[in-house]
């Protein structure tokens, strides 16, 4: 099993449940030394660890994580896309598209980035799950209720990328039926809550643990789970 941005917060917490329940985690950070300290401490508490420097930006550096994962394993059981940029709450009135791309390249291009070239690895498996690590903010029916926070929050950036991510594993999921392509939002919905990660300053209501439902659930679906899904920890979310 491979997590991206799994150093900290929903990653980390993900690939320590997740190595509870045996699994091998291959554990991408972008900061070596970060990662190195995250992995420590899950081999510290039992699970079987494999530290993958992995920045989802970069064309060389997923192509090196590909490499380094091969030497372990020829199969990938799941892929978790977790990685994520939060951009910087720019007004839509003052938004550039370098603020745009930037956030983007990171919750777009990265998981489209690291889902094909782990392809190969993913399709050697018996039931291959690919999780992406979304958001409510993605939802056009949550984003457009005046009663969700996420309405009044004015940005470009993170909302759209994520958007584009849940279509872009729609579409995963219709053309590649023998892998199980699913999306995760760490929040509830219903309930207008979020989990507190660093990416919110920790305001969020929810705990890290609570966040990793969804992510934990997506990733021990069996041969006949669904596939093109958007859940929260409590259920489905509407798109």
């Amino acid at each position: 099993m491979l997590v991206t941005g799994g150093n900290k917060g929903l990653g980390f917490e993900a690939a320590r449940r997740l190595g509870e329940h045996g699994w091998t985690i291959f554990l991408g950070s972008r900061d070596e030394g970060r990662g190195r300290v995250a992995a420590e401490k899950l081999t510290a508490g039992g699970a079987d660890v494999v530290m993958v420097p992995l920045d989802v930006t970069s064309d060389e550096s997923v192509a090196d994580a590909v490499r380094l994962v091969r030497e372990h394993t020829d199969r990938l059981d799941v892929l978790i896309n977790n990685a994520g940029a939060p951009g910087r709450v720019i007004a839509p009135a003052d938004a550039t598209v370098d603020e745009i791309h930037s956030v983007y390249d990171t919750n777009v291009y990265g998981p489209i980035r690291v889902t094909h070239a782990f392809l190969p690895l993913l399709q050697a498996a018996d039931h291959p799950r690919v999780v992406m690590v979304s958001s409510g903010g993605s939802s056009f029916a949550v984003v457009t209720d005046p009663e969700q926070p996420v309405s009044k929050m004015h940005e470009l950036a993170y909302s759209s990328s994520k958007a584009a991510l849940n279509m872009i594993t729609v579409r995963y999921a219709q053309a590649l039926p023998e892998i199980k392509f699913n999306i995760a939002t760490p929040g509830e919905v219903a309930n207008r809550k979020f989990a507190a990660t660093d990416m919110n300053h920790h305001t969020g209501e929810l705990t890290v643990t609570e966040g990793t439902d969804s992510i934990v659930k997506l990733a021990m679906i069996d041969a006949d789970g669904p596939t093109g899904t958007f859940i929260d920890r409590l259920g489905p979310v509407v798109w």
